[in-house]
């Protein structure tokens, strides 16, 4: 459905006509003013009367339509078609979701279609007409506003996965052996899926990115390349960012199935050493359980607590030999 649509002219916002026909011819007819139409999860029918009204092209509408689209930037005869996923991380389930968020501009005009909740746009148009001389460069401006804080809220993302990861580091190397929880693996691996979702979003949107921060793409203002270079800066050093969780959470991983294969160890080395020591006595009442007829020491008075004083002797030999070695 149509969420909001708004004719601006010199930074300053008029309302658009209810006929979009009108409302783009108006905006045409006065040179220096833009139709912004925002659309949100719009049906087939209600996105094809917008994109016939507008002459978007097949491909975009297609797209625009069914979502589930990489972060990308087409140039067509009439319009200029960019795709942004907007994410959000929610710590108390520790998921990162992303949505999708499209944009078209072209000589008078930005439509975009929004999927999900988390798209910034409601926050990006009160801004943009709270500042007038930014509004004022037109469509471009839009674009450069919704890129803007789409990365920015990357920014914001990746700071709390970053606090996340501390935390989980911390408890994997806790002294106190906490790390070793049947389900710590499976905690690191989900936390690893979130920044590989989190990754989708953001790696493939530094082609556009550059691409706009460069020369000679349509219908985008050449005055406008410092502030989207601004953008692809950012967007860089969230990559950077994601790049570093993701190899110290795999490090992290490994690090864990290294102290659980040490501490498998540990408890084998314990095991090996108990029954080393139970041995020695079962093999000395196995011996003297046999019941032979010559073994004379059967016979003496001191012959059963001497065997019994050398079992413990023994037994108390090999726990004071496992202990130094720190077997046990």
């Amino acid at each position: 459905m149509i969420v909001d649509c708004a004719i601006y002219q010199d930074g300053r916002r008029a309302e658009g006509s209810g006929d979009l026909s009108e409302a783009l011819a108006q905006a045409r007819r006065s040179g220096d003013a833009f139709l912004w139409i925002g659309l949100h999860e719009p049906t087939e029918e209600e996105f094809g009367r917008v994109s016939q009204e507008f002459g978007l092209h097949p491909l975009a509408v297609e797209d625009a339509l069914r979502a589930h689209q990489r972060p990308k930037l087409e140039v067509y005869d009439d319009s200029l078609f960019a795709v942004l996923k907007p994410v959000v991380y929610e710590p108390d389930h520790d998921t990162v979701s992303a949505d999708e968020l499209m944009v078209f501009i072209g000589d008078s005009f930005v439509v975009t279609v929004r999927h999900g909740e988390s798209a910034p746009l409601a926050d990006v148009r009160r801004r943009l007409e709270s500042e007038p001389e930014i509004l004022a460069h037109g469509p471009t401006a839009v674009l450069y506003a919704i890129s803007d804080a789409v990365v920015d809220h990357y920014i914001d993302v990746a700071g709390e996965l970053q606090v996340d990861l501390e935390e989980l580091e911390t408890q994997v190397f806790a002294p106190s052996g906490s790390g070793g929880s049947s389900n710590t693996a499976a905690t690191i691996y989900t936390f690893k899926r979130q920044v590989l979702e989190f990754r989708r979003a953001t790696g493939p949107l530094t082609a556009p990115m550059t691409r706009l921060a460069g020369a000679g793409v349509p219908f985008v203002h050449q005055e406008a390349q410092p502030f989207f270079r601004d953008v692809a800066d950012h967007l860089t050093r969230v990559n950077e960012q994601v790049e570093g969780l993701d190899r110290l959470l795999s490090d992290i991983l490994s690090a864990h199935l290294a102290q659980m294969g040490v501490r498998q160890n540990d408890d084998m080395r314990k095991i090996s050493a108990w029954a080393a020591m139970a041995a020695v006595p079962t093999m000395v009442a196995g011996i003297y359980g046999m019941n032979f007829d010559h073994m004379p020491e059967l016979h003496w008075a001191w012959t059963y607590p001497a065997i019994i004083l050398f079992m413990a002797a023994a037994v108390l030999g090999l726990h004071r030999l496992f202990k130094r070695r720190g077997w046990l």
